[in-house]
């Protein structure tokens, strides 16, 4: 595994493990889904560079605009949230109760 896998490997398993271990608040859990997001699109970037992929080339952007929809609509929960709940943790929010 050279250096440059090493590093978003690891980047991913750092917003993989902040989402599974550290929730208590929404916002950061919406900051770990969002690391997660651009590790793997500089993985994948990096990987239609190296082997000179021209089928793949678009994958990347296509991964950035999906990246940037969740993070329209992980913004929008969050401001919809503090305002019925007046709080972002995830720990007062009940999913069962409107």
């Amino acid at each position: 595994m050279t250096p440059v896998h090493f590093v978003f490997s690891s980047g991913f398993m750092l917003g993989l493990a902040g989402l599974a271990f550290h929730r208590t608040h929404l916002l950061s859990a919406l900051l770990c889904l969002e690391g997660m997001m651009l590790s793997l699109f500089i993985a994948l970037s990096l990987w239609t560079l190296e082997f000179n992929s021209t089928n793949f080339a678009s994958s990347p952007m296509i991964l950035l605009a999906f990246s940037a929809c969740e993070a329209s609509a992980g913004l929008a929960l969050l401001v919809a949230t503090a305002r019925t709940h007046g709080t972002d943790r995830l720990q007062s929010i009940n999913l069962l109760q409107c």
